[in-house]
């Protein structure tokens, strides 16, 4: 991938709800892109649909098992540009699930994460359209 060649490519964009807070999660200095910066838990769809690989992210970011989590709501696809790569445009995939703990294990992808209100989310510097993420979960997830 180099400036100058348009390219796409699809994600899974899961947010983690438990009560009335979220989870997000600092992305470490050892991941390829977006580093320090706050994220939902989030994965390259390869051979699999969104909702699985949102399963399978939440399992490896967080070692939440499926027995752990339910799905709440799918949000309908958004576009994101990460401005040191404006050729890359992500095409997100939002999920909501809810959680039945907080008590979740990092991967080696992330240094910290917090459980915040929906609301706080604009104190983070985060990647690229995360808050447009939440507030399409959280405004549309009766419909």
């Amino acid at each position: 991938m180099g400036a100058g060649k348009p390219t796409t490519t699809n994600i899974v964009t899961a947010i983690l709800q438990h009560g009335e807070k979220i989870l997000i999660l600092k992305r470490s200095k050892k991941v390829r892109t977006m580093r320090m910066m706050w994220a939902g838990i989030s994965g390259y769809i390869e051979d699999e649909t969104p909702l699985e690989r949102a399963l399978k992210e939440i399992k490896e970011e967080t070692g939440l098992t499926n027995d752990s989590v339910v799905l709440v709501h799918i949000g309908q696809p958004i576009e994101a540009v990460e401005p040191s790569m404006p050729w890359l445009t992500w095409i997100v995939h939002p999920f909501l699930f809810y959680s039945n703990t907080v008590l979740i294990k990092i991967d080696w992808e992330h240094e910290e994460y917090k459980w915040i209100t929906p609301e706080e989310i604009v104190k983070y510097r985060t990647v690229p359209r995360l808050r447009d993420v939440v507030d399409l979960l959280f405004h549309n997830k009766s419909n």
